[in-house]
């Protein structure tokens, strides 16, 4: 190989270092494998749809006892409290949003 050719590929191996890391770093947080988990969210995503603040209340509520409990991740607890949060300020269409990327981005 030519020096060029090395400069080139030397170029493209650290995008791509760079790309993996910028991936891993803002990858959304994972609310794990507890069906509960999953149910609740997905009564939380009604909530937010329906402008529910009863509901949203409540899955807030259940949402705080899975993080005590363990079963729910701490930055995933954090990322739906925000969420909630961004909600009862009014923000339901974005919340609904914000929710909606969140639960895509799950991996079960």
């Amino acid at each position: 190989m030519n020096s060029k050719t090395k400069a080139i590929a030397g170029t493209l191996a650290a995008i791509l270092v760079v790309g993996w890391l910028w991936s891993v770093v803002n990858r959304p947080p994972q609310i794990g494998v507890d069906e509960e988990v999953f149910q609740t969210v997905d009564a939380l995503f009604t909530a937010v749809t329906a402008r529910d603040a009863a509901l949203l209340a409540d899955c807030e509520r259940r949402l705080q006892e899975y993080q005590t409990a363990g079963t729910l991740p701490r930055s995933a607890g954090e990322r739906l409290d925000e969420i909630i949060e961004l909600a009862r300020a009014g923000s339901w269409r974005p919340s609904a949003e914000q929710l909606y990327a969140l639960m895509l981005a799950q991996r079960r």
